[in-house]
């Protein structure tokens, strides 16, 4: 048993006349069997080169025709080219080819698109089944830890969606990446195609289609003053920036998280990445939703879970508010019952308003004591949740509290990453400008605006007194 093999140029006419008698030979002969390797013109001398001198052959000319010899093993049988071919099947089968030069032309063209459809068809396929590309920075922080089980189940990007991540820290680090990366491997998770370990800075990035920012400061006012903590902010996002803008996907998200700085961060990732789309750049409040949800779920003795829209304006890791005026509870045990969709206005529900002026909405240091202590799975759950959100959309109706680029909605400032209600549709978000606050609610947006216009103003003066000639 031998087995034919073709290989030329997709719009070479030669290979398409061999092709062609190759076709017959097989159609009328029980024993002749036929297969062929189409070739790019581009990359045709190389493969010829290379199929060459791993077989020992002398050939240069397209196409290239040998036998495999199944039963026997080893190297194939050189037959040669076109006029080879032919003096073959004349020899052997009394068959030749009359096919005309301009027959064979146009058989070429056919070839060469037919190929290039082909090649357009697979590279479709395998962008696919590609993986998507996760970087984590500052990876060794407990947050990571807790993160890459949620990432790794499939629920936040879907049961048929693979995954690569990669962990960014600096050498003092690196030990600490490899643990977290063998332990990750060990767990076998089904869409973790690879988890790596990266400690190059200029390697950053590359081909991220997601980046979570986990970078902190350890915040002591007491040892340093905080403008040289916004410096130091700062400067981490002046090398993150450009590299995400050389490395990272055109389409790359870019989210900010930990527990200080959040907004300034996603602000001077901007600022500094002006290539990066403003709408991919997004800061994470949800950490803040969720304490204040479970504070106002144990004053009503209620699940957590069914304390809606409660939303988390301005600046998420400095002076934030938390704002009730909107907020529902759904399944809450009292003398009305309706269905599960069945909301009651959380404000009518809790009587005691005394309570929800001394206690709560005082409450900053107690939700920042609470947000401190975390150990990173309050944290790692709040990005997983919004990550799940983009990619497949925000609970119908439900407020979420995110951080975005302002551009003067409800009269905050445009410039600064500062916290407000969105919704998540069709892996975009969208603010909910419809939404009314009270005169009361509009004049603590006015302050905590004028805070992160400082900040980002803190900040870029720091740089530039750091670097005259480079702000000129």
């Amino acid at each position: 048993a031998a087995v034919a093999m073709f290989t030329g140029k997709a719009n070479c006419p030669y290979y398409a006349k061999a092709e062609l008698l190759a076709d017959y030979l097989q159609t009328n002969l029980p024993n002749f069997r036929v297969h062929k390797i189409t070739q790019h013109p581009d990359k045709w001398e190389q493969w010829l080169h290379d199929i060459c001198e791993t077989n020992g052959w002398e050939h240069r000319q397209c196409p290239i025709i040998w036998r495999e010899l199944l039963d026997r093993g080893g190297k194939g049988q050189l037959l040669g080219g076109l006029n080879d071919f032919l003096d073959y099947a004349q020899q052997y089968y009394g068959i030749t080819s009359m096919l005309l030069s301009e027959e064979m032309l146009d058989i070429a063209e056919e070839n060469l698109q037919a190929y290039l459809e082909i090649v357009k068809e697979d590279e479709e396929i395998k962008s696919l089944i590609k993986p998507m590309q996760i970087w984590i920075t500052s990876a060794s922080v407990p947050i990571c830890y807790h993160l890459i089980p949620l990432l790794a189940n499939g629920e936040v990007f879907g049961m048929t969606t693979e995954i690569s991540i990669h962990l960014l820290d600096t050498d003092q680090f690196k030990e600490v990446l490899r643990g977290i990366v063998m332990e990750a491997e060990d767990m076998a998770f089904p869409l973790l195609r690879s988890i790596s370990e990266h400690t190059k800075i200029d390697q950053a990035f590359i081909d991220a289609d997601i980046i979570i920012v986990l970078d902190d400061v350890l915040l002591n006012l007491e040892v340093q003053s905080r403008e040289n903590y916004i410096r130091e902010v700062s400067e981490i996002c002046k090398v993150y920036a450009p590299l995400i803008e050389k490395n990272a996907k055109s389409e790359v998200k870019v989210i900010s998280s930990g527990k200080t700085f959040a907004n300034l961060k996603a602000t001077m990732l901007r600022t500094y990445g002006p290539s990066i789309r403003p709408e991919n750049i997004i800061a994470i409040a949800t950490s803040w939703e969720s304490a204040a949800k479970a504070m106002l779920a144990k004053k009503l003795n209620m699940n957590t879970a069914g304390v809606k829209d409660v939303i988390v304006w301005g600046n998420i890791s400095g002076s934030n508010y938390i704002d009730l005026s909107h907020a529902k509870l759904y399944g809450y045990d009292c003398a009305i019952w309706g269905p599960p969709n069945f909301q009651r206005p959380l404000l009518n529900m809790i009587y005691d308003s005394e309570w929800i002026h001394s206690e709560f909405l005082s409450a900053q240091s107690t939700l920042s004591s609470r947000m401190s202590r975390c150990t990173g799975m309050l944290p790692a759950h709040a990005v997983a949740t919004v990550l799940r959100y983009w990619y497949h959309d925000s609970p119908s109706e439900e407020i979420i509290s995110v951080g975005i680029l302002s551009e003067g909605q409800f009269c905050i400032p445009e410039g600064i990453i500062f916290s407000m209600p969105v919704r998540f549709q069709n892996g975009n978000w969208k603010v909910m400008t419809e939404l009314e606050i009270n005169e009361t609610t509009q004049k603590v947006l006015g302050r905590l605006s004028h805070e992160l216009v400082q900040e980002k103003l803190v900040a870029l003066k720091e740089i530039n007194e750091m670097h005259p000639y480079e702000a000129e």
